[in-house]
């Protein structure tokens, strides 16, 4: 199956298409993250996973567009509410990429943020199931959450940018406001 892999950075990319490609699936990885903030983080995570993809010799669809105004605009009226927040970041990379795997071709589409224990599984698969039936294209859940330190600390050896926190402004106040 080919599958088009909306990614957030490279370590995650790292675990998740690990373990596609482990069942035979033929993936690329597609790049848009509008959500992550500041400026020099959204540029270290594209970098990172620009050289993952080329030392992996995955194909990369880029649409490397930092979205600062667009995210804020979107995520604003939730502003005191993290879920919500979320819920509504979760959507704008995962309708970007359910479009452009249906537009290229692709027969399904998928996301690495369903790798990271830090992210909302169940809220991701209800958008991604909702989105393929939208765009009529197959949506691909793997819970391989159990291998991400593991591909962390694989990922860090190969010298990988490692973020801190999950990328938008919202989330790097939580991380270092304690």
């Amino acid at each position: 199956m080919k599958i088009l892999v909306h990614t957030c950075c490279a370590p995650c990319a790292n675990v998740y298409i690990g373990g596609l490609k482990s069942e035979g699936a033929n993936c690329d990885l597609y790049w848009y993250n509008p959500n992550i903030h500041p400026f020099t983080e959204y540029r270290d995570r594209r970098d990172s996973l620009v050289k993952f993809a080329a030392n992996r010799e995955i194909e990369l669809v880029m649409e490397d567009y930092y979205g600062l105004k667009g995210f804020i605009a979107a995520t604003f009226e939730h502003l005191h509410k993290p879920g919500q927040r979320c819920r509504v970041c979760y959507g704008m990379r995962m309708a970007a990429a359910a479009r452009e795997a249906k537009n290229r071709g692709y027969e399904a589409f998928s996301s690495t943020l369903l790798v990271s224990p830090y992210q909302d599984f169940e809220m991701l698969c209800e958008q991604g199931e909702a989105l393929a039936e939208k765009n009529g294209i197959k949506f691909v859940v793997r819970d391989f959450r159990e291998n991400f330190r593991k591909g962390l600390n694989e990922a860090r050896a190969q010298g990988y940018y490692m973020q801190k926190y999950c990328g938008c402004v919202f989330s790097e106040e939580e991380r270092y406001d304690n």
